[in-house]
């Protein structure tokens, strides 16, 4: 028995000095406003602007998610898009971001990120435009049309959302400042919190009727209004996100002059081009075999996140509508829930910054597994208006979505903040895309998963 303590032991003893970070920053609950050692001292400017820049990332996902009673309103004559538009979009999303974050994380060299971020700016603006055009016009498409034209729309917003992720991941890992890359994840949940908030308002602004017309043909002017309000916000966030950009691009340009030699930046034509040929490109395979705790916990983190909009959409509260105040009709009550679950995990975000495991990673992997007991509490709560085994409106809101979103919140923003202390810094670049990747793959995974609740 000795024997085999001792062996464990040892093996313990192996592990920890295999898997140290490279970085001990030591005390992580404040953000450290001198020179960090590379030359980038921490601005609350900068902090702000990125948490912008986070807020546009997910924006357009969340809209998407929010806008469900929206988009069952337009299918209510088709049973089978009311049943199954929530994963298609879930999926459609997710896929299209894979693959385009796989695409551009093999695309390190020649990558220029702030282009990458501006034209996913641009193409969000665009989109919501067009989505905000087709609140008010060709109400009288077919359910199949508008389905064509709804995945269409999110597709596009899927690849300005890899370019996104891609971009502004990697370009705050440049900073070599950790609590940059809280506040995009800050941000994204900014993003969670708003839509669903902006849906709540608007259709309580401009309530639908209580009665829909089985007439396709027939629009309502009200439920119009309600979803023009909520897609022009898209527009006027992405518009303000490319306003706030600019300050932040002028001073990494301006980080990077100061890290190039004089010799190296004359010999160039331009910073862009200085900064190329200093940046290592790292392959995937590479950045796992040092991160593979962290990703591997954003990756599960995610995959059991994406099972939250599939119940979402589908619980009710446990008062009937007839009896209930406006909040509480499934046309709010369905936004309301993804506030909730939205507010936790902006919450959860910021924990980090107070309690963090960034240095033990084995720890935050267990603990993205640890989250999968939250899905069967959905099974307890009000589906479809069957009725719930707890028959409380508070159980769901405050029990299940809330402690679902901060948990989420808080897993996936500790992951993203460890993973530049595991990695050289002229790694930090990649790690962030790479992170970013391993997100993404969560949430196709989980979209492709949620269609087994769909029938649910």
């Amino acid at each position: 028995m000795d024997r085999m303590r001792s062996l464990f032991r040892k093996r313990e003893e192996v592990e920890e000095q295999e898997y140290r970070p490279l970085y001990d920053e030591g005390d992580v609950s404040e953000p450290d406003n001198n020179d960090d050692g590379h030359g980038v001292p921490f601005s609350w400017f900068e902090y702000g602007i990125f948490v912008v820049l986070g807020v546009a990332m997910l924006w357009a996902w969340n809209m998407f998610l929010a806008a469900a009673p929206y988009f069952q309103y337009r299918f209510r004559t088709d049973d089978w898009a009311v049943r199954n538009f929530q994963s298609a979009i879930l999926s459609v999303s997710t896929l299209t971001n894979l693959v385009g974050a796989a695409f551009l994380a093999n695309r390190q060299h020649s990558a220029s990120y702030p282009f990458r971020v501006n034209s996913a700016l641009y193409l969000n603006a665009a989109v919501f435009a067009l989505l905000v055009i087709s609140s008010e016009s060709f109400l009288d498409a077919s359910t199949t049309t508008y389905l064509v034209f709804l995945l269409t729309m999110v597709a596009l917003t899927s690849w300005a959302t890899a370019l996104m992720q891609n971009g502004v991941f990697a370009f705050a890992a440049s900073f070599g400042r950790s609590e940059y890359m809280q506040a995009i994840m800050a941000g994204q949940g900014v993003a969670g919190v708003l839509p669903s908030l902006v849906q709540v308002i608007s259709v309580l602004i401009a309530p639908p009727p209580e009665v829909v017309t089985a007439d396709p043909g027939t629009a309502d002017p009200e439920k119009g209004t309600a979803a023009f309000i909520y897609f022009l916000t898209a527009v006027v966030v992405s518009i303000v996100s490319l306003v706030a950009f600019i300050p932040l691009v002028r001073r990494h340009n301006a980080m990077v002059e100061s890290r190039m030699s004089e010799t190296l930046a004359e010999s160039m034509a331009s910073i862009e081009e200085a900064e190329r040929a200093s940046r290592k490109v790292v392959s995937m395979t590479t950045l796992f075999g040092k991160l593979y705790w962290m990703a591997g916990g954003v990756f599960l983190c995610f995959t059991l996140t994406m099972f939250f909009p599939v119940f979402t959409a589908k619980i009710l509260s446990v008062t009937p509508s007839s009896d209930a105040n406006a909040l509480l009709r499934p046309v709010a009550f369905i936004p309301l829930g993804f506030f909730f679950w939205n507010f936790g995990d902006l919450i959860g975000r910021s924990v980090p910054l107070v309690i963090s495991l960034r240095h033990r990673p084995i720890a935050l992997f267990g603990f993205s597994i640890a989250r999968s007991v939250f899905l069967p509490l959905y099974l307890l709560c009000n589906l479809h208006g069957h009725g719930a085994v707890v028959r409380s409106d508070l159980f769901y809101l405050l029990i299940v979505q809330l402690p679902f979103g901060l948990t989420n919140g808080w897993l996936a923003a500790d992951c993203m903040m460890a993973a530049g202390d595991w990695v050289e810094e002229s790694e930090r670049e990649a790690s962030g895309a790479f992170m970013g990747l391993c997100i993404v793959a969560g949430l196709a995974a989980g979209s492709l998963l949620s269609f087994t609740a769909a029938g649910i």
